[in-house]
């Protein structure tokens, strides 16, 4: 059985994310790897590490960076409004010595990152209210391949409302190409930011896209209507390139936590999370160095939901269930994957943490594509993000998601569309899915809805009712990656755990 993981990098990159490529490679799992205690591993690493260190309460002390310093470490980052620091250390005993010298620390935890220089943290922003949005008719040359946009009815919507420049979503990606002409028109430099080391850095060149994800979420969510390619769903709002996957697609703990506090602290009204938080696909709140680094995680996210940021996040493509995980085969993803038994103490970040808009993934048919992760209490939306095996349909015939890529990498895309010269190109994933719905929170923000408990009401509550498939033994060729078992919706029609609350629809929720 293929195995399909996060999503397959550029050709020769090692990493891989939520996204599914066209072509996935198989995990890097062996059935005989015996069960290891994961939670001190990194710490037993040479050279130096990256650590979160998470503090009882919030705030970080003159003392506490004192005790950092005295245990070996050095500061790189502060985030006080969360009581959460990112230190790097060459000393295999840090994370002990820390906690023995510093009672005010709750947990400590290496991330396997990167050295990074120090820079002061800005406070909170909460969101400005969003300007209404205005009519965006039409359509450009590659609408009739955007069967993904037909099926939540954007192109409805956005005759309605095309959203409101006074919206910014933040793609939490990796990066996004500038250049591209149908991303251009709507790019945000005051609030693009590269967090790969956990530090913000606003070059340019730094939250470039080398690896093209970061490049097709944001053209789902918001590609311009200026008559060439595609559009997105909220082609009148504007994105930023938020970037905490690095090349190869790794997204640490501290490229997620800086990503967030920056969406919190710059008044973006939205981020998309196509991924998961490495090197974990589960953090176990039962592991103490996990616990940090969950808890770190959960910190920053909560501070930009409070700073009015609606989070929407991929649920994965395990086909697992996550409200019923009993082993995962993908951990740690960065070095060699051990098997290990889980339970409901662990969790994928951000999809499971409270609050989040967690996405499912169909394709052209209207049902829960073969790969989608799901789980009740997760799932709260399903959107188009593909399906190549149970779904090909005349509008979808290779079963993929079109959008915006970065023309230097169209030689790794093995579906690639050109159109005046912009290049394109097709993939499938649970990625591919939630940035349907970050585009429709954008819309939903749009019509001056800026709560993110709103935004999340009015998105399920307008879903289109999606029952469970008749026959579940379609999936019995893909059970869960992690465990092997067999994929089985539990709910009914106004909720179930493979669609959540329905498919998303982009007219019923701006009122049309």
């Amino acid at each position: 059985m293929q195995r399909f993981t996060k999503f397959v990098a550029p050709v020769g990159a090692m990493a891989l994310a939520i996204g599914l490529s066209a072509a996935a490679a198989p995990a890097a799992v062996s059935a005989g790897v015996q069960p290891t205690q994961t939670g001190t591993q990194a710490s037993t690493q040479t050279g130096t590490q990256t650590y979160i260190v998470l503090y009882k309460a919030n705030g970080v002390s003159g003392a506490s960076l004192a005790a950092v310093r005295a245990a070996g470490g050095t500061v790189v980052q502060a985030y006080p409004q969360i009581g959460v620091a990112i230190v790097k250390s060459d000393r295999g005993s840090f994370d002990a010595a820390l906690r023995a010298g510093d009672t005010s620390v709750q947990g400590a935890a290496s991330t396997a990152g990167f050295a990074v220089a120090v820079k002061d943290d800005n406070t909170g922003t909460t969101a400005a209210p969003a300007e209404t949005g205005t009519p965006l008719p039409g359509n450009d040359n590659l609408a009739a391949l955007q069967w993904d946009m037909d099926q939540i009815q954007a192109p409805a919507a956005r005759a309605i409302n095309g959203g409101s420049s006074s919206v910014v979503v933040g793609d939490i990606d990796t990066g996004l190409d500038y250049t591209h002409p149908d991303l251009a028109p709507n790019l945000d430099f005051s609030r693009s930011v590269s967090c790969v080391g956990g530090v913000p850095n606003q070059d340019p060149a730094a939250w470039m896209d080398n690896n093209g994800h970061g490049t097709h979420t944001a053209g789902t969510i918001a590609a311009a209507k200026n008559g060439i390619g595609m559009v997105g769903v909220a082609p009148n709002v504007k994105i930023a390139g938020i970037k905490a996957g690095n090349d190869d697609g790794f997204f640490f703990p501290e490229a997620v936590v800086c990503a967030f506090m920056w969406a919190g602290s710059n008044g973006i009204q939205v981020t998309n999370n196509s991924y998961f938080a490495d090197p974990w696909l589960f953090n176990c709140k039962n592991d103490p160095g996990q616990r940090a680094i969950w808890e770190a995680e959960r910190r920053a996210i909560k501070f930009a939901q409070q700073n009015g940021t609606t989070v929407v996040a991929a649920e994965g493509n395990q086909a697992d269930d996550l409200a019923h995980p009993t082993q995962d085969l993908t951990s740690p993803d960065n070095t060699t994957p051990a098997a290990r038994e889980i339970s409901n103490a662990c969790a994928v970040v951000p999809t499971e943490v409270p609050g989040v808009i967690g996405v499912t993934a169909s394709g052209n048919k209207g049902f829960k594509s073969f790969y989608s992760s799901y789980g009740a209490g997760s799932a709260d939306v399903m959107a188009p993000g593909g399906d190549s095996v149970l779904q090909l349909t005349a509008a979808a015939p290779n079963g993929r998601v079109l959008s915006t890529y970065p023309a230097s990498l169209i030689g790794n895309c093995l579906r690639p569309v050109v159109d005046a010269g912009a290049t394109y190109c097709y993939l499938r994933g649970t990625s591919m899915a939630s940035p349907h719905v970050a585009g429709v929170a954008a819309l939903v923000a749009s019509t001056g809805v800026s709560n993110p408990g709103a935004v999340a009401a009015r998105i399920t509550g307008t879903a289109d009712a999606t029952p469970c498939p008749a026959d579940v033994s379609i999936y019995d060729f893909f059970p869960a990656v992690d465990n092997g078992a067999p994929q089985v919706c539990r709910g009914g029609a106004g909720y179930n755990n493979f669609s959540g609350h329905g498919q998303v629809n982009a007219l019923r929720a701006i009122g049309g």
